[in-house]
């Protein structure tokens, strides 16, 4: 046995003897960084363009490890001229595209498909695949994805986000996802984060984040493994006896700890995406999926699966008489219509629709005139305003597509300044029905909307509020 491994070493090859010198390749990747560093080498289009020409992995890494430098240090403009860059010279050649789908047509087949299938894929998406061979890869670009977004306001960077969000799907499906407990005792690291990145209820400090991870408190995460201490998404569940729609109890931290085995419902009160660079990768569907298979095996006591969920833009769509797919003077009238005579009272004003915002301008001090109608108008809101032919409420989408059922709307649930701001404190529950979920799911899909028995009465009133005039006109003739 060698008792050193020495830099020139012999191998056998027949009966002649071959030299070759162990320190070649940490020589040859010194060169190629000081190459990378003199002049040209500053050019990240230079850069960008070399990586995608070298054949050698170590090569590549380390040249991907050059642009990852180089992008991390840029400032804003630096950044957008970066951008602009990547959207014009690794773009796909479009004659190259109609040339192969030339051959496709002619010829369809495997081979002419794949043709065509490397024609249409931008060069963009193999510089990521190799950017991301670095340490740190995934970090970078999805702060990349993060950056242009925000830059959308100055320059168009579709085809970019397009590409990032691509890649992302397939980086992090749910086989590359590793759903974790959180509890008192997970790194303060990660425990600072989750407190950065609340976004529905914020925490306010370490004692707000204790009472949330108490006995009847369950908090869940998705990691990645290119993310290190990182939760990409993370819920908060709340246990209790039966279904609330009041937000202060479980936000409370003064509230008595239920023990476990004493509850029959789980409430998941707060979802959050953690990184803004993975704005519209679908990880919840997944993460409440599993959380309540999770539940179910630790607490078979539970049998209600529900959340207790914000309105965020009812305030907002509800003043928007503009938007043609949502509350028009003239739906709001026909919505009101059984409560017009106390609205108008109340607000003193002949036209029950300028009563309403008269008294919205201080609803606690009119809840009790404003609970009805605010019902009926949050069950509109949810179920039939639109905005580019979508639901207006992005949260009533995530829910009702995953295949859960609106439950219930609950006026003043949420009486927190921000609760009062956005949604006049309505709060509403989507129930998640283990047997049901799959079927609701393709209702959803074909436009239908599951209500609960309670809700069903008030539904079929305000769809009939909301079609037009003139169609409620022609149907009594």
């Amino acid at each position: 046995m060698l008792s050193k491994c020495h830099a020139d070493c012999i191998l056998t090859k027949g009966s002649a003897k071959v030299r070759y010198n162990s320190g070649r390749m940490p020589r040859f990747l010194d060169k190629l960084l000081r190459v990378l560093r003199e002049r040209r080498g500053t050019d990240m289009s230079f850069m960008c363009r070399h990586l995608l020409s070298e054949r050698g992995e170590a090569s590549q890494t380390a040249l991907a490890q050059e642009i990852i430098n180089a992008y991390r240090a840029m400032n804003d403009e630096q950044r957008l001229r970066f951008f602009e860059m990547l959207s014009r010279d690794f773009a796909p050649n479009p004659d190259s595209i109609l040339r192969a789908a030339a051959e496709y047509q002619s010829t369809p087949g495997p081979h002419t498909l794949a043709t065509l299938s490397a024609a249409v894929e931008s060069p963009r998406q193999e510089l990521f695949r190799r950017i991301n061979t670095a340490p740190r890869g995934t970090e970078t670009l999805v702060a990349m994805r993060e950056h242009v977004l925000a830059s959308s306001s100055n320059g168009d960077f579709a085809a970019l986000d397009v590409d990032l969000r691509h890649l992302f799907r397939s980086w992090f499906n749910r086989g590359f996802l590793r759903l974790e407990r959180i509890s008192w005792h997970t790194s303060a690291l990660i425990l600072e984060k989750l407190i950065a990145y609340e976004s529905v209820h914020e925490i306010n400090g370490w004692p707000d984040l204790h009472r949330r991870l108490e006995a009847d408190r369950r908090c869940f995460a998705f990691f990645h493994p290119a993310l290190v201490d990182e939760p990409i998404i993370f819920v908060e569940v709340a246990l209790s006896n039966g279904l609330t729609g009041d937000l202060e109890p479980l936000l409370d931290i003064q509230a008595p700890v239920l023990a476990p085995h004493k509850a029959d419902t789980a409430i998941f009160y707060s979802i959050n995406n953690c990184l803004r660079g993975l704005r519209g990768v679908p990880f919840g569907n997944f993460l409440i999926k599993q959380v309540v298979d999770e539940l179910a095996a630790e607490l078979p006591n539970i049998q209600i699966y529900s959340t207790l969920s914000p309105l965020p833009n009812f305030s907002r769509a509800l003043r928007d008489q503009q938007n043609e797919d949502g509350f028009t003077h003239d739906r709001l009238t026909r919505l009101l219509a059984d409560d017009a005579r106390t609205l108008t009272a109340a607000g003193r004003r002949r036209d029950p629709v300028e009563a309403l915002f008269h008294l919205l301008g201080q609803p606690l001090a009119h809840r009790d005139v404003l609970a009805r109608p605010l019902e009926r108008l949050a069950l509109a809101y949810l179920t039939q305003v639109r905005e580019r032919g979508r639901l207006y409420d992005t949260v009533a989408t995530f829910h009702l597509s995953n295949g859960a059922r609106l439950e219930r709307i609950n006026t003043f649930g949420n009486l927190r300044p921000y609760g009062l701001r956005d949604s006049f404190g309505v709060t509403v529950n989507y129930r998640y029905l283990p047997t049901e979920l799959e079927e609701n799911h393709e209702r959803f899909v074909r436009g239908e909307i599951q209500v609960a028995n309670s809700l069903a009465s008030d539904y079929k009133a305000v769809r009939k509020a909301w079609q037009p005039r003139a169609s409620l006109q022609s149907r009594n003739h």
